[in-house]
């Protein structure tokens, strides 16, 4: 099994060296920051969230849309998506993974990572949100590992798995699935003290978000497995997640519509974040043209998603590239960083990540990436019946 994880043909050692050569950059940026602290960020009282938390919150959209495979599978019993409902799973198991690095690089102190993991630490539960989301994150973690591996288990055995071994986990997870994003919203409307995170619809907007961006990744994964491997991916797969995104990709828009609405029309002291991020105040501007970029970008990738354009695959991709970034730069600058200005004190405090955040955050993205190809190379191995045990 083991062989069959590191060895390949020669593109796939130099897909996995081009990312372990990320990662150990970003392993050596991480070297700085250890030493110094979140000094080297450019984090501040002002602005404490930023680029790590922007990418976490984003990411557990990604492994929130796992159920999208999960549920036509197991509820809906359809066939076609049977084959790829595992790599679903190992992909929400990359997110979750790349979740929980993102957490350990904005502690300021890491060495204390060990208090806000359940029975480790002393999580303030269940009054504290925080500890919520680590429970929902890890228990979403230890689902994804083992239900894809105790059933990649008994097929590499040749055996039949037990389905009271599996199921009941899968029915779990869907439900999961949804917590992991309200709970992520939670933390964020809970704070009255920022007005422009406070709101009913952070939530809806997240799952709806996570069900719009998910479907063009997982187009592009299948795209790519069925280009380099002996799996292939069933047509009537690809059609089941464009009709997704084609169904979340609007109402994502017409829900930060709303939002916008809410905000200028009632031109309260509370609309201040939101004319800064869309228009600037007080001379600064800084993240105008990301979300005004943001939505030029969904709004192209909407039109090629509703038109013919779709059935040619390089504007298929296209659509689904635009509709990721759209959304990570909407759910990213678009909805972190924003929250922190102005301050309450009123402070025009403008961040950009540093070059150090940059190759951090670049790090931990390649070792995701590295970690769901060795897992998807095995599991692949495994599902067309090339790795099975020697009797």
């Amino acid at each position: 099994m083991f062989n069959c994880a590191l060895t390949g043909p020669p593109l796939f050692y130099i897909w996995n060296g081009f990312l372990t050569f990320l990662f150990v950059l970003g392993l050596y940026a991480y070297s700085f920051q250890f030493q110094h602290g979140l000094v080297v960020t450019n984090l501040s009282d002002q602005v404490s969230w930023g680029a790590y938390i922007a990418n976490f919150t984003f990411l557990v959209g990604v492994a929130a849309a796992a159920v999208l495979l999960v549920f036509p599978t197991y509820v809906l019993h359809r066939e076609e998506v049977k084959d790829v409902v595992l790599l679903g799973e190992l992909l929400a198991f990359s997110a979750i993974t790349m979740c929980l690095l993102f957490i350990t690089v904005d502690l300021g102190r890491p060495d204390r990572f060990t208090h806000i993991l359940p029975f480790l630490g002393r999580l303030n539960f269940p009054r504290s949100v925080l500890a919520w989301d680590v429970v929902v994150l890890n228990g979403y973690l230890l689902l994804n590992l083992h239900v894809p591996g105790y059933l990649l288990y008994k097929t590499y055995k040749g055996e039949k798995p037990n389905k009271w071994l599996y199921l009941p986990f899968v029915f779990i997870s869907i439900f999961w699935a949804v917590s992991i994003h309200t709970v992520t919203a939670f933390l964020y409307s809970g704070l009255g003290g920022r007005p422009y995170w406070n709101t009913a619809i952070l939530a809806p907007r997240f799952l709806v978000s996570a069900f719009a961006g998910g479907p063009a990744l997982l187009i592009l994964v299948f795209l790519l497995i069925n280009k380099f491997s002996k799996l292939q991916v069933s047509s009537a797969v690809q059609s089941m997640l464009e009709k997704i995104a084609m169904v979340f990709l609007p109402i994502n828009m017409f829900l930060l519509g709303a939002e916008v609405y809410k905000e200028f029309y009632t031109d309260s002291v509370h609309t201040e974040s939101m004319k800064y991020l869309f228009f600037g105040s007080h001379g600064h501007a800084m993240l105008a043209p990301y979300i005004w970029s943001s939505i030029a970008m969904s709004v192209f990738s909407m039109i090629i998603f509703f038109s013919p354009l779709k059935k040619n695959k390089v504007f298929l991709i296209l659509a689904c590239i635009m509709a990721i970034l759209g959304i990570w730069i909407e759910k990213g600058m678009g909805l972190i960083i924003p929250g922190f200005i102005p301050t309450p004190m009123g402070d025009m405090v403008e961040y950009i990540p540093s070059v150090t955040e940059f190759f951090i955050c670049l790090g931990i993205w390649a070792f995701g990436a590295l970690l769901f190809t060795v897992l998807a190379k095995v599991a692949i191995a495994i599902q067309i019946g090339e790795l099975r045990e020697k009797t």
